[in-house]
């Protein structure tokens, strides 16, 4: 299946782990990141997705401040 709006998301998406196969694809890499526990990039700010925390712990950490 295509993704109408992979460039759109490509432009958007703050992942910087450079191998992932998921980027610009938003369902594959939700289904991907839920399988693990985790958040995409796209929920964190660029200090803390660079950790490569994606943690649904570090999430709630972030947004109780």
């Amino acid at each position: 299946m295509e993704c109408k709006h992979h460039e759109e998301n490509l432009r958007r998406c703050n992942c910087t782990y450079e191998p992932c196969s998921h980027k610009g694809y938003c369902c594959e890499c939700l289904d991907y990141h839920r399988r693990l526990g985790e958040l995409p990039a796209c929920f964190f700010p660029p200090e803390v997705e660079r950790s490569y925390d994606r943690s649904v712990e570090r999430f709630i950490a972030l947004k109780r401040g």
